[in-house]
């Protein structure tokens, strides 16, 4: 009890606590001021001071292989670097808050709060060793975010999408929660190591209620990550929520829960169930499908890029599949490898294309056609050309980052055996290339007879563009640096 509940297990939940302090002060301030909003950049300063902060404190007591507050914590090379892509993308997510048009109100210290408090439950997620403790956690997180997406200065749009998106996130929560308890009922833990030793004996056995309690688990999970066939709430909650708090939610809710969902797969007990092996493969088959074919047919932009997200999620659990139904635990570990390198890179790229709609989002509700970028290398060729570096890498156009996400990816699902389904990726990766393309063309082919259009003066959200357009270049040149950095993390925790 003593051990457990050492000094150890709080420089483990350091970063969490460090979040939760900093989080109080803009809020505090503003009371003490008389209710008075601090100004903007004050604000903004304390929230990136808050995030570096805990970032500061990952780097510091994370990895390794440790345990906290009886072992429901884990610190590992897994928890280490998802907690830096949260962090990071959190922070940006800070400066494009601190310059939009929606998210700049008399409620400013108040959006702040709700973005650090749902990056403690991200945390949380990231850092959980059980089931139970996953559940907390995402929980914290989507608490935070109905609320920040409802809170917009835009009055239908984001009501909605607050309000969609609580109500399907109860119902999957409490289909998550039923296979907890299913799984506790028949496995006696929660706990992730004692599940996965209890993986393949009751899957062999066909123990058909820890089978569905895993099931439900996964469909919890599949809510948050947008996996076919929850993702219907995607698009509209992507467009009424404002375009930094949607760029939060592509980029750090998903990291956050594809770290929970490769905690779940670390087993090379799933191989006992076909049918399961089966399902999961199909759900990332369809939910690539699915996402990039809508995505050919939208004319807005965010809805392009949230169909461009779950289509993106159908990659991702392709390296789920890896894991948890590879031929050795070796493969488990080579799987958290591959989906962790690709999470970064898409949330690199993922924050400067929405970086990239900030910019030409004008007023509160006015949405943004794919159309309206007509004739922008002609206008602003720089922030054109970064635009265009953004959507060639999440095409997968080599040698940028995407390139290597995608290749890395789909080399691991052949040398799994998983032939169709590495096809499968490469053939929508194909098909992806045409939304992706059509606003390079719209930008340099057409409009020349276009108006001129006036990009909005926020300093903060073009560094973000500009500095995610460098990143996906030299990330991509140097990726065998960034791919050693996490193998040596990921396998010095075994």
């Amino acid at each position: 009890m003593n051990h457990a509940l050492g000094i150890s297990s709080y420089l483990i939940a350091a970063p969490m606590l460090a979040l939760l302090a900093a989080s109080l002060v803009p809020v505090m301030l503003k009371v003490f001021s008389g209710n008075r909003e601090p100004h903007p950049f004050v604000t903004t300063a304390y929230g990136f001071i808050a995030v570096a902060s805990a970032l500061g404190l990952a780097i510091t007591f994370l990895g390794g292989s440790k345990f906290g507050f009886h072992k429901a914590l884990v610190s590992d090379g897994l928890a280490l670097w998802a907690s830096i892509i949260v962090l990071v993308s959190g922070a940006f997510s800070i400066f494009m808050m601190h310059d939009h048009v929606e998210t700049q109100s008399k409620l400013f210290s108040e959006k702040v709060f709700l973005l650090l408090g749902s990056l403690i439950g991200m945390l949380i997620v990231v850092l959980s060793n059980d089931l139970i403790v996953t559940f907390l956690g995402i929980e914290t997180m989507s608490l935070c975010l109905y609320v920040l997406i409802a809170m917009s200065r835009e009055t239908v749009l984001s009501k909605e999408a607050a309000f969609k998106y609580f109500v399907l996130g109860s119902f999957a929560s409490a289909i998550f929660l039923y296979g907890i308890a299913l799984i506790y009922g028949t496995a006696g833990t929660t706990q992730f190591p004692g599940l996965m030793e209890q993986v393949g004996p009751l899957l062999e056995s066909r123990n058909h209620l820890f089978l569905i309690g895993i099931i439900f688990v996964v469909l919890g999970f599949a809510f948050k990550v947008s996996v076919f066939p929850f993702h219907f709430w995607t698009p509209d909650v992507y467009q009424g929520a404002p375009t930094p708090v949607t760029a939060f939610m592509a980029t750090a809710v998903k990291a956050a829960t594809f770290v929970a969902i490769l905690r779940l797969f670390q087993s090379t007990g799933y191989q006992h169930s076909v049918p399961l092996k089966e399902v999961i493969s199909w759900l990332a088959a369809l939910t690539m499908l699915v996402g990039n074919a809508a995505a050919i047919m939208q004319p807005n932009f965010k809805r392009m890029l949230a169909y461009s997200s779950v289509a993106h999620s159908g990659y991702l659990m392709v390296g789920v599949v890896a894991a948890g139904f590879g031929d050795s635990q070796g493969v488990a570990s080579a799987a958290g490898i591959v989906v962790l390198f690709y999470l970064l890179a898409y949330s690199i790229m993922t924050l400067g294309s929405f970086a990239f709609v900030a910019l030409l989002e004008k007023s509160v509700g006015q949405a943004l056609q794919v159309d309206d970028v007509r004739g922008l290398g002609r206008t602003h060729p720089v922030l054109a050309g970064c635009m265009a570096i953004v959507l060639f890498s999440l095409a997968g156009v080599p040698p940028l980052l995407g390139f290597f996400g995608k290749f890395g990816l789909f080399s691991l699902a052949i040398e799994q055996n998983f032939y169709w389904l590495a096809i499968w990726g490469v053939l929508n990766s194909v098909v992806s290339v045409y939304y992706y393309l059509r606003p390079i063309v719209l930008m340099y082919m057409q409009g020349d007879d276009a108006p001129h259009v006036e990009m909005n003066k926020q300093i903060m959200t073009r560094f973000t563009l500009f500095g995610s357009a460098i990143l996906i270049i030299v990330m991509g040149l140097f990726s065998s640096p960034i791919l050693s950095a996490l193998k040596s993390a990921i396998l010095g925790r075994s």
